[in-house]
């Protein structure tokens, strides 16, 4: 059984665990929930901008929306992390300061925003098109009904995919450590890795993975359960009924036809 110590050894040190988890709640989760949530609210407000010009009728609009899509879907989240880190980093230093973080926020921002953007798009795609000329019909200019009668149902039935988006940007979030952040800005992966090299023990990375799982997993459940909510809708139980009941609701000429030629 010595593989199996040495895994446990290598692995499932809890001492280790323990010791790292203060760095790992204090300041990798923390800065963790700050790289996504961040990410995810820009995301949604450069995607909604990206998926209107997606839909639109205009080519001057739909062809930059969608060659920013395809450049930010198509590059590897890492690389498009490096080239914005690195190549804006003299700019970030004279309006931030030396820290990389604010540029590792936009790079996830602008990844997830192509993603979001697609997701709009196939939110608002998915209202039938006779609600808008029906606005149109009433009145309405296409803003406004774009507005307040199409982009408000698509935005309901994306949610799910939304919640998604924002699991991937909390393992993306990951990516950032790339970029060299400050001792005080370090992310889960960041925290786990340096605990790990210095102790010569992986066990505080498989903490750091412990902790990506309770943010994940539970999320992806609640995906799946507001995907089936959206789906089937609120479906009112049915009381019990009976068989006479059934009886009674029959037509009278059926249930006794003889009385019914008198």
């Amino acid at each position: 059984m010595d593989w199996f110590d040495t895994i446990s050894r290598t692995f499932l040190d809890f001492d280790a665990m323990l010791q790292v988890l203060p760095q790992l709640l204090g300041t990798g989760l923390k800065n963790t929930l700050i790289i996504s949530f961040a990410a995810t609210v820009i995301g949604v407000i450069v995607g909604m901008i990206v998926a209107v010009m997606g839909v639109s009728t205009s080519k001057w609009l739909r062809v930059p929306a969608r060659i920013y899509t395809d450049i930010f879907r198509g590059l590897p989240a890492i690389l498009t992390i490096l080239l914005i880190g690195q190549g804006f980093a003299r700019i970030s230093q004279e309006i931030f300061g030396p820290s990389p973080y604010p540029l590792g926020i936009l790079a996830v921002s602008l990844i997830s925003s192509a993603y979001i953007g697609e997701i709009f798009r196939s939110g608002i795609q998915s209202v039938d098109r006779g609600q808008l000329e029906a606005c149109r019909a009433l009145g309405m200019s296409y803003g406004k009904a774009m507005r307040l009668v199409v982009i408000p149902q698509g935005i309901r039935r994306v949610l799910p995919a939304l919640v998604n988006q924002f699991i991937s940007n909390v393992k993306d979030s990951s990516l950032v450590y790339f970029l060299g952040l400050l001792v005080s800005e370090r992310e889960l992966f960041r925290v786990g890795q340096d605990a790990a090299v210095l102790s010569g023990n992986l066990s505080p990375l498989v903490a750091a993975g412990i902790c990506y799982l309770i943010i994940t997993v539970p999320l992806t459940h609640l995906v799946n359960y507001f995907d089936n909510r959206f789906r089937t809708g609120r479906r009112k139980p049915t009381p019990p009924r009976s068989g006479l009941d059934e009886v009674d609701e029959l037509d009278p000429t059926i249930i006794h036809p003889q009385e019914a030629t008198r």
